[in-house]
C-alpha cells in the first residue's frame, strides 16, 4: 500500500492506495482509520484500485476547527475526495459513521456509486437507546460552552481506549491497533477535534434517509455482525428489505467491527457484491 496525502475542502486528507482497476472507497466509522480495513485491502487490490482515506479529522489527516462536519457536508464530501483521487464513478463500501454519510451520499448521487456495501453502520436509523441517549449527551456537552470547557479536562483518550478493550478480547483487533485506532485523542488538537465533531453531529438520522432507501438502484450489500452493542440488526433487515437490489449477510455472534471479527466472510460478501453487474 502507497500513503498519500490529497487536498478537500481545504483539508489534509491521508489515504492510502492498492492495487488498480475499477475503483474501490473503503471508508471506516468512528474513531478508527484504514487500518481497519488491512483484511480486505490486500485481498480486492488483485482486481480492483482501493482506496482508503483516514477521514476528515481521523486518524492522520488534518483536523480543521474551520471546516464544519455537518451531515450534508461530511457526505458530500465524499464525492469530492473521489473526486481528487481520480475516481470520480466507484464501488463504496462504508462502516459505521462512513456508512452513516454513505447512506446520504449514495442516494444524493447514485450516478457515481457503481455498487454499495454498507457493514454495521446506523444508517437511516438511530443507535441502540442506550447509545443513542448517550450519544444526546456528548452533542449537548459540545454544544455549550461551559460544559465543554468543564469535560476539555476529561481523559478521552483513556476513556476511549477503555470503551474499545472488549473488541480486543473478541479478537477484532490488537492492543497495539486499538491504541493506533485512538491516538489522535491523545494530543490538544485531537481533543479539540473531539468537540468539534460533536457540535456537529446529527444524532438524530436525517427522515429522508428512511424515506429514500429505494431510491437506492445499485447492486448493494448488508453485511452486519448480529451483535452489535451500538446498532440493532433490525437496522439491517430495514436496509435489505428498502433497497430493491440488497443482499443480507448475517454474521451470527459477531460485534461492531465486523470487518476485523470475521474478516474471511466479509471479504467474501464483498467480492460477491463486485462481481456483480452494474
Amino acid at each position: 500500500m502507497e500513503a498519500r496525502d490529497v487536498q478537500v475542502d481545504g483539508c489534509r486528507v491521508r489515504y492510502v492506495e492498492a492495487g488498480r482497476g475499477e475503483p474501490v472507497l473503503l471508508l471506516h466509522g468512528y474513531p478508527q482509520n484504514h487500518r481497519c480495513w488491512r483484511h480486505q485491502i490486500p485481498a480486492l487490490a488483485a482486481s480492483y484500485r482501493v482506496i482508503a482515506p483516514d477521514w476528515f479529522g481521523f486518524g492522520a489527516s488534518e483536523r480543521r476547527l474551520d471546516v464544519a462536519p455537518t451531515y450534508e457536508l461530511e457526505s458530500e464530501r465524499i464525492g469530492k475526495f473521489a473526486q481528487a483521487v481520480g475516481a470520480p464513478r466507484f464501488n463504496l463500501i462504508a462502516h459505521d459513521y462512513g456508512g452513516y454519510l454513505g447512506l446520504g451520499y449514495t442516494q444524493r448521487r447514485p450516478e457515481t456509486v457503481l455498487r454499495l456495501a454498507l457493514l454495521n453502520s446506523r444508517a437511516h436509523r438511530d443507535f441502540s437507546p442506550r447509545f443513542h441517549r448517550y450519544s444526546k449527551r456528548q452533542h449537548w456537552v459540545a454544544r455549550h460552552a461551559i460544559t465543554r470547557a468543564l469535560a476539555s479536562h476529561a481523559p478521552l483518550h483513556a476513556m476511549h481506549r477503555r470503551g474499545l478493550e472488549r473488541y480486543v478480547r473478541r479478537g477484532c483487533f490488537s492492543d497495539a491497533l486499538r491504541k493506533d485506532y485512538v491516538a489522535w485523542l491523545d494530543t490538544p488538537e485531537g481533543r479539540r477535534f473531539f468537540f468539534h465533531f460533536f457540535e456537529f453531529y446529527q444524532v438524530d438520522a436525517p427522515p429522508a434517509l428512511a424515506a429514500n432507501l429505494a431510491r437506492i438502484r445499485c447492486p448493494t450489500a448488508i453485511i452486519y455482525g448480529d451483535r452489535d452493542a451500538y446498532v440493532p440488526f433490525d437496522t439491517a433487515r430495514e436496509l435489505a428489505a428498502g433497497i430493491p437490489s440488497a443482499t443480507l449477510t448475517r454474521l451470527e455472534g459477531v460485534s461492531h467491527y465486523s470487518m476485523e471479527e470475521r474478516p474471511e466472510a466479509v471479504t467474501l460478501a464483498l467480492q460477491e457484491l463486485l462481481a456483480r453487474a452494474t
